[in-house]
């Protein structure tokens, strides 16, 4: 009994969140935990409420120079243009195949919606999980030279680990395709594929050689950014998250839909402020733009966790 009771008190002394400097956003995230999670306490939140809901992009892992999907998007064209020689002089293949990512971006979402048919459309789930399983096990980041998946703040992980632990479930809600997370999301942060909630487009289902496929097809169902999260959570979780962190004004709609329930309720945003140790970056960047929900949170009292401030590292200590 006594060793039993000694083991309680390591455990709760030990710090669960190492990489975050002692102050007040550390301060903020224990104390919300520790008053939802404890008997008796009168903010007490029972245990099937205990949602957390994150972006992804810009808040689990960098999204600078540009989004990491599209990376991934631009080296499936050049995996792919072997076979379509045509592409070398048409718009948006040719600027993709040089890297030109102001031609493709003048090409605007006609063009996007071209690359993604290309990569993303006419192949089955199956075959599509394969190719972004081998991307991430292969592709690195321009400015560090990590494999993407090692391009994931180590505060962050630790948050998420800490919340679990605490016996809330912990949702991926972004922008990013939900198909193109749900291979990796276990292995790298912990979160089942059933708990990532991304845009999507449509399947159908076909016989492909007598056997029962899913086939991406070109159409979109749902874009689940801005207004959108908040009707992907209600549609795919049904329940209102009481826990949610984001980065962008992207992230807005789904945090004013987090606090705008009754009881307590904890809304975040990561502020990149190191140029140093990652990107520094906010109002007037075109990638993850943090403009009116950053004065959002001052007007209502969301936590901004300062990067260069609140923690200590950013990214998992490399592998040897």
């Amino acid at each position: 009994m006594l060793s039993g009771l000694w083991a309680g008190v390591a455990l709760a002394a030990r710090d669960a969140l190492p990489s975050w400097n002692d102050g007040p956003a550390k301060q903020a995230i224990t104390s919300f935990v520790t008053k939802t999670t404890t008997k008796g306490s009168p903010d007490f939140i029972a245990p099937d409420q205990r949602i957390a809901v994150f972006d992804n992009d810009g808040t689990l892992w960098t999204e600078q120079p540009m989004y990491f999907q599209l990376f991934f998007v631009l080296d499936q064209v050049k995996a792919l243009s072997p076979k379509h020689p045509e592409w070398k002089t048409t718009e948006p293949f040719k600027s993709a195949l040089a890297g030109d990512m102001k031609g493709v971006a003048a090409t605007g979402q006609k063009g996007l919606m071209e690359l993604l048919a290309v990569t993303h459309a006419g192949m089955t789930s199956d075959e599509f999980r394969d190719r972004v399983n081998q991307w991430m096990a292969t592709a690195r980041h321009p400015k560090t030279n990590r494999h993407f998946s090692e391009m994931v703040y180590q505060p962050m992980l630790e948050l998420l680990a800490y919340l679990r632990d605490n016996g809330y479930r912990t949702y991926i809600v972004s922008g990013g395709g939900q198909d193109f997370m749900r291979p990796w999301v276990w292995a790298v942060y912990g979160i089942p594929p059933e708990q990532v909630i991304g845009s999507e487009g449509e399947l159908k289902y076909e016989l492909r050689d007598g056997k029962p496929t899913l086939v991406k097809t070109p159409k979109v169902a749902l874009i689940n950014d801005g207004p959108g999260k908040p009707v992907g959570i209600e549609r795919f979780i049904g329940q209102r998250p009481v826990f949610a962190f984001g980065n962008s004004d992207g992230d807005q709609q789904m945090l004013e839909w987090t606090a705008a329930g009754t009881g307590p309720r904890f809304a975040a945003l990561v502020h990149h402020t190191d140029g140093e140790r990652e990107f520094a970056y906010d109002r007037q960047s075109s990638i993850g733009k943090l403009d009116k929900a950053l004065d959002e949170a001052t007007a209502k009292g969301w936590l901004v966790v300062d990067m260069k401030k609140d923690w200590k590292v950013i990214y998992p200590a490399e592998k040897p």
